[in-house]
């Protein structure tokens, strides 16, 4: 029996031989899967959407210190490793040709290569103790510092500035070491380049949320905080910086006190089309890669998303249908978010039902049946605070990615959905599992099989979500 995933689907596609699509894909551009670095997209020959515009957009609003908030896959990395090879001294201005920012020949005269950037990532801090996770810190210093060493060789930094880069070398550092190696760093940057320093921290909330899933919180929480203070807050040698996250965890006090501090969340206007997949975008990719029939069905699983005023699909769908489907236009639809990370939110969203004052069983069908609910949305919410209640559930829903935004009341709640069919597949998996066979759902499931046109496999999808 086909998987659940291809069975909703009603349209004929057109049957190409597989030698024929070969051919023609021959001379076409590599799909960037698993690929985040900016400059290997493009000198190796992979497709790029072009997200320049946040560059332009980044130095007209010219905050000291921005934050942007995002669901994980929506092309925050990227747009990070844009970032720094467009700033950074040295940078190969080739890489930019043909983009839109190189239309802009001023602004690219002006600031292009013209800053020493730190550019960090802590996505891949994940650790069951706080001792580890301090280690894959100070890793990850070590990493740029060593990106950096030449500057042991420099004539403007005299021997006691040698000897601090050393430190920042070293995989013993001392807590104090690791809280300000960041401002140590923009400090040696500037005396050897005499020019304030760009600061990029991809995915700043990643440790956090690994310590809070691994009983480190507030050890982590201080550790965060001390380290982005002494960088981001009276840093004489900052010339301005920009954070990546999911969350805006305001009230961990990680950001207070900074000048000039402004986060742009999914609920702005702002920066609404940077992250993430336009219709148009789409529409090019899928004609490019001779998949243009297919654009209904990429709109169906993989758009929905509601940022600001821009309706956005996940990048990391679209690309990965698109490297499916090139050579075998017949491949069956898989949900790539659930296959590639943990879903605790949506466990836990769903689970709730089993106790008094959370999710109910009326408000599940209202979204999967492709309603709204309407309900207060708090973007302050913090790690700790995830699962405490229903409300912060569904913040943290919204913020996440799981659910989108149809709307909003004068009060300021929203109207929230599920944004497209590859959610509610998820959706409807974790009922599947927590309830086997459904009874006492049927409506919630009636709803999603009309949504994909033909009756789950419930047996299947049970025996699969327990054994993940």
């Amino acid at each position: 029996m086909q998987s659940v995933m291809t069975l909703y689907w009603k349209e004929r596609r057109s049957r190409v031989p597989r030698s024929i699509l070969r051919m023609q894909m021959d001379n076409k551009l590599m799909l960037p899967t698993e690929i985040e670095d900016f400059k290997e997209i493009r000198t190796d020959g992979y497709y790029y959407v072009d997200k320049t515009a946040l560059i332009e957009q980044v130095l007209d609003k010219r905050s000291k210190v921005t934050l942007f908030t995002r669901p994980r896959r929506f092309g925050k990395t990227l747009n990070m490793s844009m970032l720094r090879y467009f700033f950074e001294t040295g940078t190969d201005s080739k890489l930019f040709n043909g983009l839109y920012i190189s239309q802009n020949a001023e602004l690219c005269e002006k600031y292009m290569g013209k800053y020493p950037v730190i550019a960090i990532s802590l996505k891949g801090v994940d650790a069951d103790s706080y001792t580890k996770a301090k280690a894959q810190i100070i890793k990850i210093i070590n990493r740029e510092a060593r990106r950096h060493r030449l500057l042991l060789k420099s004539e403007k930094l005299d021997s006691f500035d040698k000897e601090l880069l050393t430190q920042l070398l070293s995989r013993n550092m001392e807590e104090d070491t690791i809280t300000s190696s960041l401002q140590e760093l923009t400090e040696l940057f500037e005396a050897h380049f005499s020019k304030k320093v760009v600061v990029l921290i991809d995915e700043y909330d990643v440790p956090l949320a690994k310590a809070y899933e691994n009983g480190y919180y507030n050890e982590m929480v201080l550790l965060i905080r001390n380290l982005f203070g002494n960088v981001l807050k009276t840093n004489d040698s900052l010339a301005f910086a920009v954070l990546t996250g999911c969350l805006r965890i305001a009230k961990e006090s990680i950001f207070t006190g900074l000048n000039n501090f402004k986060v742009y969340s999914i609920t702005n206007t702002e920066f609404d089309e940077t992250f993430g997949f336009t219709n148009e975008e789409v529409r090019k990719m899928l004609v490019y890669y001779g998949l243009d029939s297919h654009f209904n069905e990429v709109k169906a699983w993989y758009d929905g998303y509601r940022f600001g005023n821009a309706d956005v699909y996940c990048p990391w769908d679209v690309v990965n249908y698109c490297e499916d489907h090139k050579e075998n236009t017949n491949a069956e639809l898989q949900n790539y978010w659930m296959n590639t990370s943990g879903n605790e939110v949506i466990q836990h969203f769903v689970d709730s039902m089993n106790d008094p004052h959370m999710l109910t069983k009326s408000e599940l069908e209202l979204l999967v049946s492709g309603d709204t609910v309407v309900k207060q949305v708090d973007e302050m919410i913090t790690y700790k605070e995830l699962y405490s209640n229903i409300d912060n559930m569904w913040s943290i829903l919204f913020m996440t990615g799981y659910l989108t935004q149809r709307g909003k009341e004068p009060d300021g709640r929203y109207h929230l959905a599920i944004p497209n069919r590859e959610i509610c597949d998820c959706m409807v998996r974790r009922v599947l599992a927590l309830f086997k066979s459904g009874d006492g759902f049927s409506n919630i499931l009636s709803y999603a099989e009309e949504i994909f046109g033909e009756p789950f496999d419930r047996d299947a999808i049970i025996t699969e979500e327990l054994r993940n």
